[in-house]
């Protein structure tokens, strides 16, 4: 693990200056979630196009760790197939969520590693990788964290 400190360098850069952030209105695949306990809010559009992601962007707003997740997200899924996407969300999920033992092979996702440890944080880490699931498997309802 990169250290112990959830707000680490990579994520208060990414939260500061998010990658991949604002509006996007020619996607084929969207979906919003919600994070009801602290009012996270995200959007998270994406073309597909012969099984390929690419374009991805992400919208609203939250916490400093729901925004970090978000970017990162967006920069770590770019260019992936959909079954690639959908499973590194699954490896991310399994991390915050403490379910995965270590963060080797996920890159500078690493640095949600900590989240875990911080089980209030947890959904704010989450958020944005639901949105993205739901999105790719065409889930119109609204998202939540709960």
């Amino acid at each position: 693990m990169m250290g112990d400190d959830l707000y680490q360098e990579v994520i208060l850069d990414h939260a500061r200056r998010p990658r991949n952030k604002g509006c996007m209105c020619d996607s084929t695949h969207c979906a919003q979630g919600y994070n009801p306990l602290c009012g996270d809010e995200v959007k998270v559009c994406v073309n597909v196009s012969d099984g390929m992601l690419s374009c991805i962007r992400f919208d609203g707003h939250g916490c400093a760790i729901s925004t970090a997740s978000a970017s990162l997200m967006t920069e770590a899924v770019d260019g992936k197939s959909v079954d690639e996407a959908l499973a590194l969300s699954r490896e991310v999920l399994d991390l915050v969520t403490g379910k995965r033992a270590n963060a080797e092979g996920l890159g500078k996702l690493v640095v949600l590693e900590g989240v875990a440890r911080f089980p209030s944080r947890v959904k704010c880490a989450a958020l944005a990788w639901h949105a993205l699931e739901a999105a790719l498997h065409g889930e119109s309802d609204l998202v939540t964290s709960e």
